[in-house]
Parts: C-alpha cells; structure tokens; sequence
C-alpha cells in the first residue's frame, strides 16, 4: 500500500473526517484517492463485499455509535446499490454520510465510463446532496454533508467527489475550520416554554393517559428521561416497533410493544385496552405510520393527542395533535421539569391498580404463548428460539433483526431488562437482507458489546456475501438463521388476501451453516428444540463470528393483526 500526498485534496477530506471523529469508513477501495489517503492516516476501511450492505454497516454503526456512519463507494452501478440503504437510513431517521466517486469533471456529460446522474439518483434518498466543486471548499462542504446528517431530523447526506479533483494539490485558505459535527443529534432543542407548561397541565388532568414511543425516542438516547417521566407522572409506556428499548420493559409500567402486534398470543391482545381507553395521549417520536398504529386503528378516537417529534412535519400528519417541536430526550426532560411541581395527585392514586393492570397483561401473555415457548415439537418453533436467546442476552447486549418475520419475532418475544440494551430492525423501508450488515455496523460501533442477529433464510440469503467481510475483519457477532424455507410473510400475507400464495414463496433446501463453514466461519445446525440451549452458550462464550442455523416451523408466524384470522393462529399446538 502506498503513501498518499498529505497535501491533496483526499488527504485534506481524511483530515476534516478525523476532526468529526471519522474512525471508520465502510468502503471498498473507491474512490481510491481518498481510500488511501484515509488508510495512510489511521482511518481504518471496513471493505464490504457489495455497496447495499456497506450502507447498512454504516446505518447500524450510527445507531449505536451516536456517530456518523460513513460509507463510500464508485459512480455509476455501485452508487445505484446505495439507495436501499439510504432510503431506510432517511425514513429511519439514521445519519449517514455517503462519499461517492464522480467522473471527471472534464468528461461530464460526454457518456464517460460509469457516468449516471447522480443527483437524480440520489434526490428520493437524502436529505443533501452537492458536488465537491473546488480544492478550496474541501471543509465547507464535509462540514455541511455532516450538518445536513447530524441535525433536525437526522439522515442521509450525499457528497460526489470528482475523481480528477481528488489528485489535485489543496492549499491552506488560512481561515481553519474547528468544529466537529460528527455526533448527533446535532442539536437537542426544546419547545417553548409556554407550549411546555401547557402539556405538563393536560396530562396531570387527564384520567387515563398513555405514553406511545416510537424510534425518535429510541435513537434520541431518550431512555432515563423516559423512566422519569413514568416514575414522576405514574404513565404507562406502549413502544412502537421502531421504539422498542426507548422504556425498560420490566418497569412496572412498561406495556412492551404494540403496532400490528395484536393477534392471538400477543403481549398487545391484552395491552391495547389500556391505549383504547385512554383520554390522553403521549407521542414521542413516532412517525404514527402503517405499522406502528395498526394501519392507523390504535390511536383512540376523541382522545387529546400531545406529540413530541424532532420533525415539525410528523406532527399532525396523520393525527391533529399538541405541538411539542423537539428532540425527545430534550423534550421529555424539559415536560419533567415543568410536570415536578403540579399536583400529581389524581395520577399517584390510580398507579397501584394500573400496575396491577399492566402486570396482568404480562401474566396473561405467557400463558398464551406458553405452549409455543415450551413446544418440543420439530420444525422447531420461533417462539422457542427466543425463549434461548432470551436466557443470554447481555444487560447491554445488541439485538439485530433482518426486516419481515426476524424482526417480528425480537420485537415481540425478547423482553427488555435495561435501558443499555439495544434492539435493531430496519424497520424505516423495511427491505429484506440488511439484518447482517447493520449487526456488522453495530459490532464495530461497539466492539466490547455482545451482538446478535436474527435473520430468516430469505433475507439472509441477500448477504451471504457478508459472511467472508465478518471473517476476514474478525467481527465476533452470532448470527442466528431462522430457516423455515420459506418466504413467511409473502406466503402468509398471500393466503390472507387471496387465499393462495405464489410459487416463489417456497426455497429448495439450503444448508446456511455449511456455506458460514466455507467462509471460515464456526457454524452448527440445530433440529431439535433440546439442543437449543447448548448452540446459544457455545456461541456466547465464543471470541470469534458465529453462526447457529435453526430449522423452524414454516407454519408459524408472528402475532400480527393481519394474520389473525389464519386457521393455525387460535389452534393448540400438537
């Protein structure tokens, strides 16, 4: 590997990435320029097979990092393979910033090799996207692809960097820039606070108010200021799927997760009564989408809506609501502080019922799913995979999804026991593979951290690829593959709506723990549901990459509402 000129405009980028605390950039040598002036100055390139899952590496460091995700890649056809990934980052709400090569600038527009607009590409998936133009505006233009990323409501941001310019010399301007925008948010504002006091007012009077969570207040960092706001205001805590960690779920007045997971032995079958009734409601951070408000069927009609989002057009977009413009650890905080002194009273007295009431759901909720958990059956059952997950997860560890039915089955199943445990799932687009790149991005963001990701054969299947960038990188995450052979929720979503399904829905049989073993990685097959607890503490006490493939039934599905009138969803199991 060669030395790069210090005095190029790559070598000037690398020193403006350092200064927003740039460790690590998901690449693949391109541009080479300044993949090598990086490489030469201690930013290390975590070289993904394919450009999609590079983007998911870094979208899952940002979530765990409270750092900008960087990723670069070439012009043309692996450029297009960043828009999945940024699509999913902007509609999640992750920053990342996105360095992609251009065509020099003598050649645009003449049909040079690779050349594509770009900015049309780009224009659906980002919140910013420019073209470096000059070798004196190298900090300008970093500084502002981090500003767009790292502040409002955080999201992609795309630089193209014109080959030719990377190679040119890059003079000091004399006027340094300092700042580092590398950690977000960028920006913890608050509401007013008038519009706070009022809030405050509305939920000490309400009868029956309720917190709903969705991932604003997750990737906020908004956890503590959330748990004072249920020990101070005695409210209960519904999360969305997105939300899901944002409220401790053994707090007694943690309601776990609700969305679309209603159906028969679902937490939210029992749970959502408390959400019907209520007169108040308490939106932090949500989106209030398909998903997350069971196709817009959970909020209560008549019930006075508060809604705190660092977006000021999420507020009222499906929900005429309260106002609180804000990030929500900022936000929640500040409601603390203005609720302290109000008379509390009417909320103390109906704590000790409501806790009684909450611990009932729960109770209610493993009776149901008590036979699936405990099934000795073969296929095994998913439920039964996560009742051994459950058993070691770390009080900080990382759990990561792929999207469809890997995700379903953490978010509903898993129960959360502190606020450092983290649970991911590419929930913002929801496109299937991106399981085991963003556990990627999560490891390195947090190498001392168990991590673990769930994924079905289906997705996984995207990023196979990936398994060989975890050995040669030695990233010692445990991938956990839920094969049913098939494609669940296309299969299941089919039958509901036209009582058939399609023949792409069914796979020949794939050996996932022989093609881990040919990457080099440790793997095991497990058939029976006994030899599930003995697979999971291998692959905890493991230093290295490990893969445990799991044979599950094909008939079992999460408990969606969509899914509730399929025949197996009310049946015991044999």
């Amino acid at each position: 590997m060669s030395k790069s000129d210090s005095r190029t405009v790559a070598a000037k980028i690398v020193q403006a990435l350092q200064r927003h605390e740039v460790t690590v950039v998901f690449g693949q040598s391109l541009p080479s320029a300044l993949i090598l002036a990086a490489e030469s100055n201690g930013i290390r390139q975590l070289a993904y097979r394919q450009e999609n899952a590079g983007g998911a590496m870094a979208d899952g460091f940002s979530r765990v990092s409270g750092k900008v995700g960087v990723v670069t890649a070439q012009n043309g056809p692996a450029a297009t393979l960043l828009v999945p990934p940024l699509s999913e980052a902007l509609k999640a709400s992750t920053p990342i910033v996105a360095l992609v090569q251009e065509v020099e600038r003598t050649q645009v527009d003449k049909n040079a090799f690779q050349e594509l607009d770009h900015f049309a590409l780009f224009k659906s998936c980002t919140k910013w996207i420019r073209t470096l133009s000059a070798a004196d505006r190298v900090d300008d233009y970093i500084d502002a692809a981090f500003i767009a990323a790292t502040s409002g409501r955080p999201g992609p941001a795309v630089l193209l960097l014109p080959a030719d310019l990377l190679k040119e010399p890059c003079t000091d301007r004399g006027d340094p820039r300092l700042k580092n925008y590398g950690r977000w948010p960028l920006d913890r504002v608050r509401p007013a606070a008038k519009e706070l006091r009022q809030a405050a007012a509305s939920i000490a009077a309400a009868k029956s108010p309720v917190v709903l969570c969705g991932g604003g207040a997750a990737s906020s960092q908004a956890s503590k200021a959330i748990q004072r706001l249920q020990e101070l205001a005695h409210l209960p805590v519904f999360t969305t799927f997105m939300g899901k960690g944002a409220a401790v779920e053994t707090h007694p007045l943690s309601c776990g997760v609700l969305g679309a997971l209603v159906g028969p032995r679902s937490l939210g079958r029992h749970s959502r009564a408390l959400l019907d009734e209520a007169d108040l409601v308490l939106l932090i951070g949500t989106r209030t989408n398909q998903n997350g408000t069971d196709s817009w069927r959970l909020i209560p009609r008549g019930a006075h809506l508060i809604h705190i989002d660092m977006d000021p057009q999420e507020i009222g977009r499906n929900y005429e609501a309260d106002r609180l413009v804000g990030d929500a650890s900022e936000t929640v905080s500040a409601l603390c502080d203005e609720l302290a002194p109000l008379d509390l009273a009417l909320r103390a007295a109906a704590r000790a019922p409501l806790e009684a009431r909450i611990k009932g759901f729960w109770q209610s909720f493993e009776a149901d799913r008590q036979e699936v958990r405990s099934a000795d059956r073969t296929p095994i059952r998913p439920e039964r995979v996560m009742a051994s997950l459950q058993s070691i997860l770390d009080m900080d560890g990382i759990v990561v999804a792929d999207a469809s039915y890997s995700s379903m089955w953490i978010l509903g199943q898993l129960r959360s026991h502190s606020s450092h445990q983290q649970f991911i799932a590419p929930r913002g687009l929801a496109g299937l593979g991106w399981g085991l790149p963003l556990a990627i991005g999560a490891k390195t963001a947090a190498p001392a951290r168990k991590v673990i990701a769930v994924v079905g054969d289906g997705g996984f299947a995207h990023s196979w690829a990936e398994l060989e960038t975890l050995v040669r990188h030695e990233i010692a995450i445990t991938v956990v593959v839920l094969n049913n052979g098939v494609l669940g929720f296309q299969k299941d979503a089919e039958t509901v709506k036209f009582g058939a399904y399609t023949s792409a829905c069914h796979f020949a049989a794939v050996d996932h723990a022989a093609i881990a073993r040919a990457c080099g990685c440790a793997a095991e097959r497990v058939t029976r549901p006994v030899e599930l607890a003995a697979a999971f503490h291998r692959a905890a006490s493991s230093t290295k990459p490990y893969l445990i493939e799991v044979i599950t039934d094909p008939n079992a599905y999460p408990p969606l509402s969509l899914f509730a009138a399929l025949p197996e969803a009310d049946s015991a199991i044999a």
